[in-house]
């Protein structure tokens, strides 16, 4: 088995990119495989360096890795000679309607009642009105000639797929100023660097039928590569999550704080009918199975998400998070807070709360409550037993109990109405700055 995973380095990965991705690199090390990254990168106005950077920044955050990697830049060559190939078969024919006139041939076909696609009018040109064409300095694209079937073929998730090629126009493969198309360039590189299985998104069904056509005109082997097509990933509520992509990229998940394990437990469980479990890739392996993918698209919630890495980081030892932490942090902190976050950016918060001079509501209704805790606030070295100690203090003071004696003591030490557990947090902020902040929700 020989995969790969081909982004073009025109943007920043999203979980679109990152589900076949990982449902390669998965493929390759649960049947002793080679995974290939490829950049697709011919596009050369649209392709930039940092967005190469990142793809590969990305992956290795996931924990995915490559045994090859090349990019198609670097392939011009080999692409000029698979070109000139299918020239001399008769199946790359030279082009010359503008885009005004091919909109004026599909609008004339729609009013006949016929299907939109390319006449081949290029086809009926005799060898002097294209000589006249080049001498008056037109430059032609090249389309490839399509054949007369329905491709079929049995794809690994969706089953049996038929493409009916008469039904779509020749595809441009080489443009006028000669750069090529994926259409093309993706199916010599198959060939040539021995792929063996495709995996991809649903979207590319069509482009797979051509793209047959394509692998056999060249390597003259029907069913040469194994296909698996992965329905498309929706919004929680069933929408086009692509209309979305640019608020859920990779790099946006880790800013955000999202954990590498979250995301690849998730999107290996989506559209299958197993409980997402956060993991690694390599503890992923043993367990993927490809046919358990379902026919219907999946729906990324990012709630579901967030669930996922709240499990993740609960369970997380300060050893594994020591070096994410703000400097300072230490294993107590840690304990502490770990069981109240949704991000592990939280924990820059908490710091702040723990060891920094915060904005804390002021409560004059509040105010006998806050000087009864004043007065009965206990000496020092304080530990686990302080907080329920003091309250029954500040209770027995009172009269207050349950929610009216602890949310407006909260506020005062913490800013906030929820959070950690006083017990093991109260000792981490520390007596002088308890004594202030309640000196401030008083006034």
């Amino acid at each position: 088995m020989k995969v790969r995973f081909a982004p073009s380095p025109t943007g920043w990965l999203h979980v679109g990119n990152a589900r076949p991705a990982l449902a390669n690199w998965l493929e390759a090390r649960k049947r002793g495989g080679t995974f290939v990254l490829r950049l697709d990168d011919t596009d050369t106005e649209r392709s930039k360096p940092e967005y190469a950077q990142g793809i590969e920044e990305d992956l290795r955050w996931l924990g995915l890795d490559w045994d090859e990697f090349f990019r198609q830049s670097d392939r011009l060559e080999r692409y000029q000679a698979a070109a000139e190939r299918l020239k001399k078969a008769g199946l790359l024919y030279p082009c010359f309607e503008s885009e005004e006139e091919l909109n004026f041939k599909r609008e004339q076909r729609r009013k006949q009642g016929r299907a939109p696609i390319y006449d081949r009018g290029a086809l009926k040109m005799t060898a002097e009105q294209l000589e006249r064409a080049l001498a008056n300095g037109k430059q032609p694209y090249y389309r490839f000639k399509l054949n007369t079937r329905t491709v079929t073929w049995r794809d690994g998730v969706l089953g049996e797929r038929n493409v009916k090629l008469p039904s779509l126009s020749d595809p441009v493969l080489i443009r006028a100023d000669g750069s090529f198309l994926y259409t093309f360039t993706s199916v010599v590189d198959d060939l040539e660097t021995g792929i063996t299985h495709i995996i991809r998104g649903e979207d590319h069904v069509t482009n797979t039928g051509i793209q047959i056509d394509i692998i056999e005109a060249l390597s003259g082997r029907p069913n040469r590569i194994y296909f698996a097509h992965m329905p498309l990933l929706t919004d929680a509520e069933g929408g086009q999550l692509s209309k979305r992509l640019g608020s859920i990229s990779l790099r946006q998940f880790r800013r955000d704080g999202i954990e590498p394990a979250a995301i690849t437990g998730y999107l290996s469980a989506l559209g299958t009918s197993r409980d997402p479990v956060p993991a690694a890739p390599r503890d992923l392996v043993a367990d993927w199975d490809i046919t358990r993918v379902s026919h219907s698209p999946a729906r990324f919630d990012t709630k579901q998400l967030l669930a996922l890495n709240r499990k993740y980081l609960h369970a997380l030892t300060f050893d594994q998070v020591r070096d994410r932490l703000p400097e300072g942090a230490d294993e107590p902190f840690w304990l502490a807070i770990r069981g109240n976050l949704d991000l592990l950016s939280e924990a820059r918060d908490w710091f702040d709360v723990a060891s920094g001079d915060i904005t804390v509501p002021e409560q004059p209704e509040e105010s006998g409550l806050l000087r009864a805790a004043l007065e009965a606030l206990p000496p020092g070295p304080w530990d686990e037993t302080t907080w329920p100690a003091w309250t029954a203090a500040v209770s027995a003071a009172t009269g207050r109990k349950g929610k009216p004696l602890f949310l407006p003591l909260r506020r005062a030490l913490t800013g906030e109405e929820h959070g950690p557990d006083l017990k093991s947090f109260l000792p981490l902020i520390g007596r002088d700055r308890v004594r202030t902040r309640l000196e401030r929700s008083v006034a």
